[in-house]
């Protein structure tokens, strides 16, 4: 059977598809987010706690991606990516009527749990999938869908909240989010190239060991937990630097401050190209380079200046984490939607453990101290590219 190429039907269908998958994904993951403020204020909670929300969503995310990449192994891609997203809108509904923060953490535990069954495994899709000349373009594309999901469900949250309160926007995105899972199920065309094969747990666990003896493989999984880490801490406590003095911004404006995912979405995309002709290593380097620059834009008290360098770190993680998780796909040789899975797990494992320790950083230093450790965070991913880049020189000699 043919692969999927750029410029025909089978492609626009597919990109649509998981475009809205990972909207729904990624605007239901990170809808507490912009609200961590008013939780912490509501419940009486430090922003830390406030913050586990998110954290215990992400590492109950990445522990079950695990499995679920080994699941579709054995029972496909697209059935179970189609049962992730109902249940996510399902649960979402749920949340939208918890009574305290003990019984939201619990539904966020649950919806983790639900959220592993589309990322990993649309990787693999693609991978499986696109023809090699047009898998960084979709996988741009299919970043980019993160990128404005993950907008929207913060700009949503943010508005709705001030406008009437956390309960009714979560319902509002629990809706929104059983229509494209309706979308998704039309849209996405059944996997050709797949092979299913007999789910045996002792196969798969030796096939992720396997994984985890290639080192190219362990350092690209690296970049993910330290792409992530950075990225979620700032924008977790990005929100109580604006909302206090000096800028005492509203909720809705420190809602519209996730606006600059937009500039994700081009990036990820533009730098997916950019890598298919002129090397991923290279984009990754310059990725982590822009994240770093805009990091420290923000110990600026400008507030334009601040916001300047949001955007510039935010170009930069969303273009670094498209070429990282394509190359995974490309890197592993065998049971990719566990490599996949892998890499992810890493991946919000940063998001947990950066975005809680964060906590910690802002709530003893201040914004100075979340830049610190985010700036550690980068330059260590900086040195792994560069440790990286000498592996795979070894591999191929000139």
């Amino acid at each position: 059977m043919p692969y999927i190429q750029k410029g025909t039907k089978a492609f626009r269908h597919a990109n649509l598809a998981l475009f809205a998958g990972a909207f729904s994904t990624y605007a239901n993951l990170y809808m507490t987010q912009p609200i961590l403020p008013a939780l912490s204020q509501q419940f009486g909670v430090s922003p830390a706690v406030a913050s586990l929300s998110l954290s215990l969503t992400t590492m109950t995310l990445a522990m079950a991606m695990l499995l679920t990449g080994s699941l579709s192994e054995a029972w496909g891609r697209k059935p179970i990516m189609t049962f992730s997203m109902i249940a996510v809108g399902i649960l979402s509904l749920a949340i939208g009527f918890a009574p305290n923060f003990e019984s939201l953490l619990i539904l966020r535990i649950i919806q983790g749990v639900v959220f592993a069954g589309l990322p990993a495994i649309a990787m693999a899709y693609l991978a499986e999938e696109m023809d090699h000349g047009s898998l960084g373009a979709a996988m741009g594309l299919y970043i980019s869908g993160n990128s404005i999901g993950g907008l929207a469900g913060r700009v949503m949250m943010g508005s709705m909240t001030d406008a009437f309160n956390w309960h009714i926007a979560m319902i509002s995105i629990g809706i929104v989010s059983l229509i494209l899972a309706l979308a998704f199920y039309v849209l996405l065309p059944k996997s050709q190239h797949f092979i299913p094969q007999k789910l045996a747990f002792k196969p798969l666990f030796r096939s992720m060991i396997a994984h985890m003896k290639d080192p190219a493989l362990v350092m690209l999984f690296s970049l993910g937990f330290l792409l992530m880490g950075a990225f979620v801490t700032l924008y977790n406590y990005v929100g109580f630097e604006l909302l206090a003095p000096p800028y005492s911004l509203s909720q809705t404006v420190v809602g519209f401050i996730f606006l600059l995912y937009l500039v994700g979405t081009f990036s990820s995309a533009f730098m997916g190209k950019l890598a298919d002709s002129h090397g991923r290593f290279y984009m990754i380097l310059g990725a982590f380079f822009l994240m770093l620059v805009g990091a420290l834009l923000t110990l600026n008290t400008l507030l334009t200046l601040k916001i300047f360098g949001i955007a510039l770190f935010t170009f930069g993680f969303f273009g670094g984490h498209s070429i990282a998780s394509g190359w995974v796909g490309m890197r592993a040789t065998h049971d990719k939607a566990q490599a996949s899975s892998l890499y992810l797990f890493f991946y919000y494992a940063g998001s947990s453990i950066g975005g809680t320790i964060g906590g910690f950083f802002f709530s003893r230093f201040g914004w100075g101290g979340v830049i610190t450790m985010i700036s550690s965070f980068l330059l260590l991913g900086a040195c792994v590219t560069l440790l990286l880049n000498r592996s795979m020189k070894k591999e191929n000699p000139l």
